[in-house]
């Protein structure tokens, strides 16, 4: 595809190679000026490198170097590297020197939805009216007179910001933009004495201009009722302990405020007293409510399902975690796909185009009419409307079903992604250990014992181990014995006394030390190993007594989930987790995933990452967004899901799935492949009727009007086929 397959700006390649003299070019240098100095010394600094030229007029490094030392490939990782360093500035400079070029435009997605339908519904009296009395009205004959009937005086009120848009383009950048191109239409319609063609112009594209003004309302709408606090009024504690109910607006830092159940919480911070279970899907993902007491954060747009708190507010209003979401989302609107800034380009140099046309035609057949038409039909309107009313409708839609998008380049990046990384922990897993063996390796020794024993030992532990048997224990009505204190061992394990022997439960290291033998376990700790399950000893006194496997287990749907990637043209897929290597090839085997790397850091991941785009992949990393982060940074879109902490994973991600459901991620890439087919379509049909009308009106076929309700008409349909996007439920996204 023309769009597609872009090299990021840092990329860097040789373009010339000599002995001991290398030339390494980048488009970043050509934004990084003001950084010379510092590549030109970093890189001298370097062993092996004789000289450094720097120049970012041709966009490349001249590197002389001891080619016994150096090759070619050695110099290019380290201009790579070093050129790596400035991307945040490249990308900045590149974006500033877009804004400066791009010709002024107004904001249509801005404009009130309310202001549009006024002008719809003007346009359409007016022309009903003149309808109705055709035939009646005798045409003017001077040429004020032209400027002076209804459908001409309403043109020219209602074309008052596209006039001054117009004018304010070649006042500002001497070039003309859409609106230019709008604005000398309707004036060369009213001077042609075809005042009814002008109304029809501006009637057809303020149709357009509503569609899209209201997908973007819509999709604002969807992503603030999604995310919203709900609350306006809230119960503040005054001092004295009263209560008082007071404005959301009025909440400050340090105050205290009072949730009841069923309410939402309206600030980010501490709980100071209560207890209760707060429903945080919303912010989290996590579909069972988390009980929250002293101590405890509890965040904005949550909801106590159950119970009572006081909270003491850290973040009120803006601050919040939510009104960061909300804030991020919208400035998204910012963030151009490619074929969006494509479209828009398209369109702003051929409006030049049009004008040409127009004198051409008028210098070869004399006829100003025909020239009329080559004004009134142009390529821009139907291009970039149609195209920004997709991005924003299929945004919108993913928000209707709990995925937030930041931006419509994601959206892109999602359709030509063929590499998916995915982290195991929390992501592949529910991230909710359970006891799925029960063990027991002596005769005077039953299961319901054995969970009951080392429930004993693990019942103060917050480990989610001691966790998981703590709730196999409770699910299965055993009651936990008597016990001392319990104690202790760091990274090993933890003992207490029961009766008058010792209990004592941890890893293998934690029995050797205390002399426990092993021997007995070895065949049923194989067995569990094999089956990708943590082995927990159980030991009392100096025998012991059994083993526990404790598995995270794997989501359901995620084996159809990784099917339906695979179909939607995700090529490699890979498992990338702190897990050890035994556990991640369990579980890349059981998912049929084509490799994975164990014992991972996060800043190995991050690396991974890097190393997969080196090679001209387009990743996409799914992870928990929180010891995921620097890989959700790094990938081309990174998405989080599943239970994650609201600051970390919605500020790292891309894009987040607030569901636990692993058939979202790929219903979001069929969506994202579908609005990109969507936006093609559009593509063709614009372009191609629009080249047919301009062939017909030249040759004398099309009359001005009908010029000028194939022009608006095709810009309606492009635009409602955009909007159809906002149709899709996720059924048939999934």
């Amino acid at each position: 595809m023309w769009w597609k397959r872009r090299k990021p700006l840092t990329h860097c390649e040789i373009r010339h190679e000599l002995a001991g003299r290398i030339r390494v070019a980048s488009p970043a240098l050509g934004y990084l000026g003001e950084y010379v100095s510092e590549i030109h010394d970093r890189l001298i600094e370097m062993s092996g490198i004789d000289s450094v030229t720097v120049s970012i007029i041709t966009r490349n490094v001249l590197v002389h170097c001891d080619r016994s030392r150096l090759g070619g490939e050695d110099v290019l990782d380290l201009v790579e590297s070093v050129v790596g360093t400035y991307s945040l500035a490249a990308y900045k400079e590149q974006r500033a020197e877009q804004a400066r070029l791009t010709v002024q435009e107004r904001r249509l997605q801005e404009e009130p939805v309310s202001e549009l339908i006024g002008r719809v519904v003007a346009t359409t009296v007016t022309l009903l009216f003149v309808w109705m009395r055709r035939g009646s009205v005798t045409p003017p004959t001077t040429f004020i007179g032209r400027f002076l009937t209804m459908p001409a005086l309403t043109s020219l009120s209602l074309a008052v910001p596209i006039l001054k848009s117009g004018w304010a383009s070649l006042r500002e950048s001497f070039r003309p933009n859409a609106d230019t191109l709008s604005a000398s239409a309707i004036l060369s319609s009213i001077v042609a004495g075809r005042d009814t063609s002008a109304l029809t112009i501006i009637w057809l594209a303020d149709i357009a201009e509503l569609l899209t003004a209201w997908t973007m309302e819509r999709t604002r709408k969807a992503i603030r009722e999604m995310l919203s606090v709900g609350e306006e009024q809230v119960w503040r504690l005054r001092k004295d302990g009263t209560e008082e109910h007071v404005p959301l607006d009025a909440l400050q830092v340090g105050d205290r405020i009072i949730v009841h159940t069923g309410e939402k919480i309206s600030v980010d911070g501490k709980v100071e007293s209560g207890e209760a279970a707060v429903d945080q899907a919303s912010i989290t993902g996590e579909f069972m409510p988390a009980r929250k007491v002293i101590g405890t954060m509890v965040f904005a747009g949550t909801v106590v399902t159950s119970g009572k708190l006081v909270i003491r507010a850290e973040k009120v209003g803006d601050e919040t975690a939510v009104s960061r979401i909300v804030n991020m989302v919208e400035e998204a609107s910012h963030r151009k796909a490619t074929i969006q800034a494509f479209a828009d380009k398209f369109s702003a140099q051929f409006i030049p185009a049009n004008f040409a046309l127009a004198l051409l035609v008028l210098i070869i057949t004399g006829k100003t009419s025909r020239a009329l038409n080559m004004l009134i039909i142009d390529y821009s309107c139907g291009v970039r409307l149609s195209t920004a009313t997709a991005l924003s409708a299929a945004i919108c839609t993913a928000a209707r079903f709990g995925v937030l998008v930041k931006g419509s380049n994601y959206l892109e990046l999602l359709s030509e992604a063929e590499t998916l990384v995915l982290d195991k922990t929390g992501t592949m897993t529910e991230g909710r250990p359970r006891v799925t063996s029960v063990v027991p390796l002596r005769d005077n020794v039953e299961r319901q014992d054995l969970v009951r024993l080392a429930a004993a030992a693990e019942e103060t532990s917050t480990h989610p181990m001691a966790v998981a048997i703590m709730d196999r224990a409770r699910r299965g009505g055993w009651e936990i014995p008597r016990h001392t204190d319990n104690e202790t061992h760091t990274a090993r394990g933890v003992s207490t006394r029961v009766a008058r022997s010792t209990i004592r439960v941890g890893s293998r290291r934690f029995m050797m030390e205390n002399g426990i033998g092993l021997a007995s376990a070895e065949e049923a700790v194989s067995a569990l190993a094999r089956k990708g399950e943590n082995i927990i000893y159980v030991a009392r006194g100096k025998y012991l007594i059994g083993v526990l496997g404790i598995q995270d287990s794997l989501r359901e749907n995620m084996k159809k989930a990784l099917n339906r990637l695979r179909q939607s043209g995700m090529d490699d897929i890979i498992l990338l987790t702190g897990d050890v290597e035994q556990h991640a090839e369990i579980v890349a085997s059981r998912m049929a995933m084509d490799r994975f790397e164990a014992e991972v850091l996060p800043d190995d991941k991050a690396d991974t990452i890097l190393k997969l785009q080196s090679k001209g992949s387009r990743v996409v990393m799914v992870g928990d967004g929180i010891n995921d982060a620097p890989a959700l940074a790094y990938a081309d879109v990174g998405i989080a899901m599943g239970g994650t902490r609201t600051d970390i994973a919605m500020e790292a991600a891309d894009i987040t799935i607030t569901s636990e459901e692993p058939l979202m991620i790929p219903a979001v890439i069929r969506l994202a492949q579908k609005t990109m087919a969507t936006v093609r379509q559009n593509f063709g049909t614009a372009i191609g009727v629009n080249t047919l009308g301009l062939v017909l009106a030249a040759s004398g076929v099309l009359p001005v009007f009908w010029g000028a309700v194939l022009r608006n008409a095709t810009t309606v349909a492009v635009v409602l086929n955009s909007s159809r996007l906002l149709l899709h439920d996720v059924e048939r996204i999934r």
